[in-house]
Order: structure tokens, then sequence, then C-alpha cells
């Protein structure tokens, strides 16, 4: 049985999953913006490059939640924490980018990273440590763990 830690970690990060597509759909004219820069068009690869990034900036965090929510990977919850730590310097060093995309994209990007760290503690919680470190055996689950 998966600790209430894992069940709330896979609850906020699909959350924020779905926040960032929303972002993604809400920020489209940039993107396709960036994808119609001519010297991206010379190289012939603008709406590959789109579509590739997009498929994969998806595909990577279903697969991180999940190897870690279902397959109770000790490996994927490092990886997100390194992914998530640069996403969060990416964010802070975005905010000085005078051009930058401001307003409801900004604050849906503000809450999508909230959620992003609250999962990242929940994988820190002593319940989730330690079903984890166990590759998802039983372990007894402490119901106070999450209030």
């Amino acid at each position: 049985m998966r600790p209430q830690s894992i069940v709330l970690f896979e609850k906020v990060y699909l959350a924020a999953i779905v926040l960032g597509v929303i972002n993604t759909v809400m920020s489209w004219s940039l993107v396709t913006q960036a994808a119609s820069d001519p010297a991206l068009q010379k190289t012939g690869v603008a709406s590959g490059l789109l579509v590739g990034a997009l498929i994969i900036g998806i595909l990577i965090p279903l697969l991180l939640w999940y190897f870690i929510a279902r397959r109770a990977s000790n490996v994927a919850k490092w990886i997100y924490v390194v992914l998530l730590a640069f996403g969060v310097l990416g964010f802070l060093r975005g905010l000085s980018v005078p051009n930058a995309p401001g307003g409801l994209t900004l604050v849906i990007g503000a809450l999508s990273l909230a959620l992003q760290v609250w999962a990242g503690v929940l994988l820190f919680k002593p319940d989730a440590k330690a079903w984890l470190e166990s590759k998802g055996a039983d372990a007894p689950v402490d119901s106070t763990t999450i209030d």
C-alpha cells in the first residue's frame, strides 16, 4: 500500500503537469513566434523542434510521475529533484528578463512551480522516504504524517 505522502505527491504533481499544459496552450502564440524565427527556419527544424519539445516536455514529467508514484523509484525521485532545482533557478532567472511573459501566464507558471516544489517536499516525508527506499515494499504507514 502506498503511503499518504506518495498519494498526495501524485495528486499535486499531476495538477502541476496539467497547469503546465494549460500554460503552454495559453502562451502558444509565444511558442509559435519563437519557432518562426528566420534563423531557426533556415535550419529547417523549426516545426519539428517545436513538436518534439512539446512531446518531451510532457513525456518526461509523466515518466517521472510513473516511476516515482507507481514504481517506487528512488532514482527517479532524485532525477525529479535535480530537474526541479533547475526549474526553480530557470524561473527565477526568467523573472529578470525584461520581455518575459507576465500576467496570467506568469501566475500560472508560478503556481505550477509551487505545486512542483510541494510535490518534491512530499518525497522527503518519512513515510515516502521509507517506501521509496524499500522499492515500494509494504512498509508500515504512519497515518499522522500528513495533517
